[in-house]
């Protein structure tokens, strides 16, 4: 289905058993932005198949039947951190067993070895290690731009930024420009978690808070970097933080422009210490793209993470609201330490074989949401 049909269906076509949702169908149907009690109205509506309804008209007016995907590999170049997140199974202190750091020549074979599929980008998150210095970082990323120059480098996080800031002594846009400098092309949107304080302060206390959180993205955009920007949801944070949430990340948007993507991330409990807490369910999983779809209404994509959610949810989520379900990843290390149990990489040929299943046209892309077109193990970027 095209998305000119889609987009032109009548107002009768939308049924809902839930009447809190009929004013919502409305805004979304007349192009009329959603509030934050509109937020609420669609978290708390037990009707998933009318929120959905409604994230997928609003997805297919944007992509019709376009799915997008990437081949990528992550790259997470040490575990030590200084930060204690109640939220993490990743992080380790430093001197204590399980840490490792990557020597840049490590860093870099590791960046190429072992794959056959040639990898549009490199995702690059990591620990806050208290000793690496500030070069460290710029060497590695330089070191990949010269050995892989096609590739797109996607580093560092807002909280990394900061820390790297604050250790090198240095400002925010100094840094940024450095980065720019040593070949980061865009930057990854983890560390956003909730920004509300309440919560803020039990899972992450360590990390930047949510306003400078989000000064950072404005920096990172106005320094002419695109980023993602994610939110962590299903441990503390209730609907109200998830709405305050999604609104400061539209407002961010509206003044710059500069995000390309929203993930919801699911929390994975096991190994960190909420791990008393249940794991998301599929009802959550589904609403949290469909909500996501429908405040962000400034977001070019909404991405359903399979690693995060399983390539059966994310599959699904595909008619809720996503039009991306990430990328090859190869290997990834963050979530697998929390419990993650889907596959550390998937092949292109099966993540096209997912979307064809969902009714989708799959459409391999860089970063940057250009057409990559194969040939043999290489490829070229449409411009």
């Amino acid at each position: 289905m095209t998305a000119t049909s889609i987009s032109s269906r009548p107002r009768h076509a939308f049924q809902t058993d839930d009447p809190r949702l009929e004013p919502i169908a409305d805004k979304v149907l007349s192009g009329t932005r959603l509030d934050y009690e509109d937020g609420l109205a669609l978290y708390r509506s037990p009707d998933i198949l009318a929120v959905g309804w409604l994230a997928n008209w609003v997805r297919e007016k944007l992509h019709g039947d376009v799915a997008y995907f990437n081949v990528n590999r992550h790259i997470n170049p040490t575990n030590v951190c200084v930060a204690s997140c109640r939220l993490c199974a990743f992080g380790r202190k430093k001197d204590t067993p399980g840490t490792y750091t990557m020597a840049l020549e490590e860093a870099w074979q590791a960046a190429g070895a072992g794959y056959t599929e040639a990898v549009t980008e490199f995702h690059i998150v990591g620990g806050l290690h208290p000793d690496l210095p500030f070069q460290y970082f710029m060497d590695l990323v330089s070191g990949l731009k010269e050995r892989f120059p096609k590739v797109h480098i996607k580093a560092f996080t807002m909280v990394e930024v900061a820390f790297l800031a604050k250790r090198a002594k240095l400002t925010i846009p100094e840094v940024l420009e450095r980065m720019k400098a040593a070949g980061v092309d865009s930057c990854p949107g983890g560390g956003a978690e909730i920004f509300a304080d309440r919560v803020r302060h039990i899972i992450c206390d360590h990390k930047i808070d949510g306003s400078e959180w989000l000064e950072t993205a404005r920096l990172a955009h106005k320094a002419g970097l695109r980023s993602n920007a994610t939110m962590l949801y299903g441990h503390i944070e209730n609907e109200e933080d998830r709405v305050d949430h999604l609104l400061k990340l539209r407002a961010v948007q509206d003044e710059t422009a500069g995000f390309q993507t929203f993930i919801p991330l699911a929390f994975h409990p096991d190994n960190t210490p909420l791990g008393h807490l249940p794991r998301t369910t599929g009802m959550l999983d589904v609403k949290q793209i469909a909500v996501g779809r429908l405040m962000l209404d400034n977001f070019p994509h909404i991405k359903s993470y399979w690693q995060m959610v399983t390539p059966k949810m994310a599959q699904i989520s595909l008619r809720f609201g996503a039009d991306d379900i990430d990328g090859t990843v190869v290997e990834e290390k963050i979530y697998h330490d929390a419990g993650a149990t889907t596959p550390q990489g998937m092949r292109r040929a099966e993540l096209e074989r997912l979307i064809r299943e969902a009714g989708r046209v799959p459409f391999e892309r860089d970063t940057m949401y250009r057409a990559v077109t194969r040939s043999e193990d290489s490829f070229t970027i449409a411009v």
